[in-house]
């Protein structure tokens, strides 16, 4: 019974989120769209309907010859407000065809375009395969296209986690081939071949284990208003971010932002903000790869 009321109660509530969101995205709905959706009565969704409006009163009003309610000019979200970026994301995902319109609550999606050079999609195979030697501690080898111009296409591998940054995904692994942890870009992965238990250490690898703040800054070669604009953007305290970061991942973040290239090189506008600490990154990063190498060779000859 109190699982039962505890399935309610999530169930109402994402009814009244799709209100929420009806009325943010469209500026109106009607019962049938909320019935429709969820599968219920006209009795069960006039309910939901009052229910909302005891929480939020102000931010809508029934419209009898739209037959819909209508959002008003007090609108707040009520229920989707943290969860707005979510909800972008999906316009982007519609867009990139990763999901379908029918899979959201959008009824009109609004004009969008996403720019971006595209990649290819994941392979399921190859990712199910991926996530199988995480989960049971396995190696695989792996056909791999590498950019460093290595003619050998075959690599075996011991992934233990995935990573995300500048929509690319990674597989974080044991190099059999290298001795060492490395990244895997998932859509090089041409297929897995082959699989067995694996011996590998993964606390061994510290670059992944470890973090670091990263400290950054407006660029201070921009003008003060456009570095009050800046730190506005990401949300800085005080004219700094505190990022904490995996030590494996500051190199992608750094990357991404130019944030390892030495201020005065670029262009402030090319570079706006700055890594205050970059040296300290850069050596952590460092000396954690240096200590992995030298515990997995330690591990591998059976020293101490």
């Amino acid at each position: 019974m109190e699982d039962g009321s505890e399935r309610l109660r999530w169930g109402v509530r994402r009814r009244l989120e799709f209100i929420d969101f009806r009325l943010f995205w469209d500026g109106r709905f009607n019962r049938s769209d909320l019935a429709t959706t969820f599968g219920i009565s006209a009795q069960q969704a006039s309910a939901d309907i009052g229910h909302y409006e005891k929480i939020a009163a102000a931010n809508l009003r029934y419209d009898r010859a739209e037959k819909a309610y209508i959002r008003t000019d007090d609108f707040a979200p009520a229920f989707i407000g943290e969860t707005i970026e979510r909800y972008l994301l999906q316009l982007v995902a519609i867009e990139n065809r990763w999901m379908r319109p029918g899979d959201t609550w959008f009824d009109a999606i609004p004009p969008i375009e996403v720019l971006t050079l595209g990649r290819r999609p994941t392979d399921p195979a190859v990712l199910l395969r991926v996530l199988d030697a995480i989960r049971k501690h396995q190696e695989i080898d792996i056909d791999y296209a590498s950019l460093t111009g290595s003619v050998q296409p075959s690599r075996t591998i011991a992934p233990h986690a995935l990573a995300h940054s500048a929509g690319r995904w990674y597989v974080r692994s044991w190099s059999r081939d290298h001795n060492d942890f490395r990244d895997y870009n998932l859509n090089r992965i041409a297929k897995v071949i082959d699989h067995r238990p694996a011996s590998v250490d993964v606390s061994l690898d510290y670059e992944w284990a470890q973090k670091i703040n990263l400290v950054i800054r407006p660029n201070p070669g921009l003008p003060p208003e456009r570095q009050a604009a800046v730190a506005s953007e990401h949300a800085m305290t005080d004219g700094k971010l505190i990022r904490p970061c995996r030590l494996s991942l500051s190199f992608y973040l750094m990357s991404e932002y130019n944030l390892d290239v030495e201020p005065g090189v670029l262009k402030p506008e090319k570079q706006q903000i700055v890594l205050h600490n970059r040296d300290e990154v850069t050596q952590a990063r460092a000396s954690s790869r240096q200590m992995s190498i030298e515990a997995l060779a330690r591990a591998s000859t059976g020293g101490e």
